[in-house]
This record gives C-alpha cells, sequence and structure tokens, in this order.
C-alpha cells in the first residue's frame, strides 16, 4: 500500500444534486447489475460482528465505479476483488465503528441510568410530571447530540475505501486523509447525504423494498464526489496492490 498522505484534493466542490445525477447517469445502463452487487455487498459486509467484511466488500463496489467511469468493462464478480484489499479495509472499518461505538454504548448506558433515577425520584415525589418532562428533554438533547457525533464521523470517514482503492493508502492514512478532505467539503457532504436519506425515506413508500433500490444511486453519487474532489488516480503511476516478489537466489 501507498503512503501517501499528502495528496491533493479540492475545496468546496461538491453540490449534492449534481453528484447525486452524476452517480445515476453512471450506473444507469448496468443499474440491475450494481443493485445486485450493493446488496449482495450489504449482505456480506454484515455477515459478521464488528462489519469485518463491509471494508472488503465496499471497495470492491468502489473499484467498479472507478472502472466503469474509466469505460473498463465490469461484472458481478469484480466486487469480490475488494478482498485484494482486505487488511487496509478492515483497519478503515475499524477506525469508523469503533468511535461510533465508543459514543453509542456509553451514552446509551448514561441514559438508561438517567431513566432509573428519574423513575424512582418521581415515584417519591409530587413533582412526577416535572421530572418526567425533564428526562424527555434531556433525552431530545442526548439524541440530538449522539445524531451529530455519528453523521459527523460517517461524513468524515467518506472517502476512506475509495482512496484504498483509487490510490492505494493504508487504511490509516486513508482515514487521515479522508477526514480532511471531507470537512474541507463538509456541507456539500453533508447535503448529498440528505439529498440520500430524502430518497430512502421516499424509497419506503414503494412497498419498502424501495429503500433497497436508491442504494447504489446514493453509493455511485459518493464515487462521484471523490472525483470531484480527488480526481481518479492515473492508474501508470499507482504502484499495484501485489504482494511483494520471491527473493531471488544465484
Amino acid at each position: 500500500m501507498t503512503n501517501n498522505p499528502q495528496l491533493s484534493f479540492e475545496r468546496n466542490v461538491i453540490q449534492p444534486v449534481e453528484c447525486l445525477k452524476g452517480g445515476w447517469n453512471l450506473i444507469k445502463d448496468q443499474y440491475w447489475l450494481f443493485l445486485g452487487m450493493t446488496i449482495v455487498g450489504m449482505l456480506i459486509g454484515s455477515a459478521l460482528p464488528m462489519a469485518i467484511l463491509l471494508g472488503p466488500m465496499m471497495c470492491g463496489l468502489y473499484l467498479t465505479f472507478f472502472k466503469k467511469r474509466r469505460g473498463e468493462p465490469i461484472e458481478f464478480g469484480m466486487l469480490f476483488k475488494g478482498f485484494d484489499y482486505f487488511g487496509q479495509a478492515v483497519i478503515a472499518t475499524l477506525f469508523h465503528i469503533i468511535p461510533i461505538m465508543a459514543i453509542v454504548i456509553p451514552s446509551y448506558f448514561l441514559f438508561y441510568i438517567s431513566f432509573i433515577l428519574v423513575a424512582i425520584g418521581s415515584a417519591n415525589s409530587d413533582s412526577g410530571a416535572a421530572a418526567g418532562l425533564a428526562f424527555f428533554l434531556i433525552f431530545a438533547i442526548f439524541f440530538l447530540i449522539l445524531i451529530l457525533a455519528v453523521i459527523l464521523i460517517s461524513i468524515g470517514f467518506l472517502f476512506a475505501y475509495p482512496l484504498i482503492v483509487d490510490r492505494r493508502l493504508s487504511g490509516f492514512d486513508a482515514v487521515k486523509l479522508s477526514f480532511r478532505a471531507a470537512f474541507a467539503n463538509f456541507w456539500g457532504l453533508l447535503g448529498l447525504m440528505f439529498l440520500g436519506y430524502l430518497l430512502s425515506i421516499a424509497g419506503l413508500f414503494v412497498l419498502i423494498i424501495g429503500v433497497y433500490l436508491v442504494v447504489p444511486i446514493t453509493y455511485a453519487a459518493v464515487a462521484v464526489a471523490y472525483e470531484k474532489v480527488f480526481g481518479l488516480a492515473d492508474l501508470n503511476s499507482v504502484q499495484p496492490n501485489l504482494p511483494p516478489p520471491p527473493p531471488q537466489f544465484t
């Protein structure tokens, strides 16, 4: 893997609607193929604890997006080429999952402790209604902070898998560079994430399964956003992700 976290990137170049349009234009002529790869990738990615297989699946998916963008032929089996990046993809996934778990688990623990204390306090006093109102206000603040933290981490992580695949960065360097570039394009990526969420909500009204139909479009939109921020790598200037040659004996 290449260790070059100093790659240049563009700032404030993300236009959410244009990225979604670009994502659709990228996959529309092979939409059902991309839909199948996305669903299989999500199913395999969620098969093991800590989403260990999610990273390789996402790397495989972004690899197909970039090959499609370069005009190269793609096939379903290319999804599993993501396992060529297994080690670095798992490292990147852990950098994504562990901070979220470190926020969510203690927060829920404190939340339930607070709930029990409020319930005990309201049972032993005449101010039960006030205690209940205070609890729900605290819950609303807690939930808002939790959602904001998860959104910030998720936005920062958006370019990690594409960087591993396209620029051959290590998992750690890909995450670092992804956060730098993502926060240099924060509002555009936030808008893109919000539009993707709205599309998912709209998909729920199409017999529920519609939510899955929009997922490949949102992933393709991230691939388009990545290209706007970093450009696609010149394949002649990037070292292939291959094991070292065997030793020579003389």
